[in-house]
């Protein structure tokens, strides 16, 4: 199992990946195993990402949580309309533009079939809206960093359920599994669904006219602002490490849309030292 530690100086080796970033294409293989995940320090090549993370540096636990919340709060907006342009680019195919790669199913789709057919590709909110209650209001319920293209049919399947281990194959979406009250992505994204969720748990603290989201070890969460199995979700976390299609992903909606990051994927080890 590979273990995540802050990289001292984060200097060291930041040019070599800086250019191993820039020769990513459009998006890299999101379904890349954990093996072939890029190095620490992930995103942190990105221009100004000390700068960005200053007023969390030396914090733990709550501290840290409260720092990084104050932090990606500051972010601009996107309705719900203009999400389905922004995941055409921030979830690209890199081995065909014309595409997209869908989260749980990871099958490569073309762009243009959005929409809500048996065989489109939809908007999935990867934290459940109704988990909240927060529907497609924008803030979360438009915000793209745990918003990814899904088949509607497996995005129906998926439903509100939670996140654990186990259950039945689902159709249409190979490696994963659900059953009555969770559901479990193929393994490489499992790391992806665990730092989306975690990021929304950061970002909404209840201050801005929302639910304060926060994570619990529990499923059959329903409409409680809740979203669990951290213990489960940590484990993802650590079995599948932020790979080059996350991390530009995190780096064209900081860029391009939203300018904001997902913190977990540029710092894996503050997971633990919050959870």
């Amino acid at each position: 199992m590979k273990r995540f530690s802050r990289p001292a100086p984060w200097a060291a080796g930041l040019a070599a990946t800086a250019a191993l970033l820039l020769l990513v294409p459009a998006a890299a293989s999101a379904s890349a195993p954990a093996s072939e995940a890029a190095p620490a320090p992930y995103a942190a090549a990105s221009a100004g990402i000390d700068t960005y993370y200053a007023a969390a540096e030396g914090k733990t636990g709550a501290a840290l949580k409260s720092a990084l919340h104050g932090i990606i709060k500051n972010q601009s907006k996107v309705n719900y309309d203009q999400v389905w342009a922004a995941l055409k680019v921030t979830d690209e195919d890199p081995a065909n533009r014309n595409n997209v790669i869908l989260v749980y199913s990871g099958r490569s789709q073309s762009k243009s079939t959005n929409g809500g057919g048996a065989n489109d590709w939809n908007r999935e909110h990867v934290w459940a809206k109704s988990h909240g209650n927060f529907g497609t209001a924008t803030g979360p319920g438009t915000d793209l960093h745990h918003l990814r293209p899904e088949d509607v049919t497996v995005n129906s399947t998926r439903g509100n359920k939670d996140f654990d281990n186990g259950g039945g194959p689902v159709s249409e979406a190979p490696g994963s599994l659900t059953d009555a009250d969770s559901f479990e992505p193929r393994n490489a994204v499992k790391g992806d669904v665990a730092r989306m969720l975690l990021y929304m748990a950061v970002r909404y603290e209840g201050g801005d006219g929302f639910a304060n989201l926060e994570m619990n070890d529990k499923v059959n969460n329903g409409s409680l602002p809740a979203q669990g199995r951290i213990s489960v979700l940590k484990q993802w976390h650590q079995q599948d490490p932020p790979d080059a299609f996350e991390q530009r992903r995190n780096q064209v909606i900081y860029d391009t849309y939203q300018h904001n990051r997902n913190p977990f994927i540029d710092h894996p080890e503050w997971v633990n030292s919050i959870w």
